[in-house]
């Protein structure tokens, strides 16, 4: 398997597509590329496996709102791998990557809404458990999760500012059936 930096022609909206299913898996497509398209200094990442795409993440541009000034931190989503090469460390793998790669950046936090039993295991842990707040009523406190770096420092702390493209595609915590 080899991580790299997403090409022109990966169709990481198909892997996005068969990972998340149905109606959820085309909302996530778009909000791929919308996301491209409103922060083009996004980090885009794909396991390639046998020259097929079969996962990608993205790593976005958001604010931390301290109190003494906003901080440029990065929020990751989505992750996405297909069907059939999950639970095969094809994510874990694209998450490793690209923190690395925020640490060489010297990005202080990376941000993210999900499942702690999966996010735990790459040594995210709960924002509020470190004196973070997050964006919205509609997170669950246990899926607001944080991955400190080495540019962080105490002071940065404060609430997650998502980026007007996780907005305007209602992709921010979880709506009522």
């Amino acid at each position: 398997m080899e991580i790299r930096v997403e090409r022109d022609g990966d169709d990481v909206a198909e892997v996005h597509r068969a990972a998340f299913g149905g109606a959820h898996g085309d909302k996530v497509a778009e909000l791929v590329t919308a996301l491209r398209r409103d922060d083009p200094e996004s980090l885009s990442l794909v396991a390639e496996v046998d020259g097929q795409v079969v996962g990608n993440v993205m790593f976005t541009r958001s604010l931390l709102d301290a109190p003494p000034r906003l901080v440029d931190v990065w929020v990751l989503s989505p992750l996405g791998v297909l069907p059939g090469h999950q639970r095969q460390g094809v994510g874990r793998a694209l998450v490793k990557r690209g923190l690395e790669i925020a640490d060489e950046q010297r990005v202080p936090l990376v941000f993210l809404e999900g499942d702690p039993a999966y996010y735990a295991k790459a040594g995210f842990r709960a924002g509020g458990d470190l004196g973070f707040r997050k964006p919205s009523l509609r997170i669950p406190d246990v899926a607001f999760q944080v991955f400190p770096l080495t540019a962080y420092e105490p002071w940065m702390t404060g609430t997650l500012v998502y980026s007007a493209t996780f907005w305007d595609y209602d992709c921010v915590g979880l709506r009522d059936s």
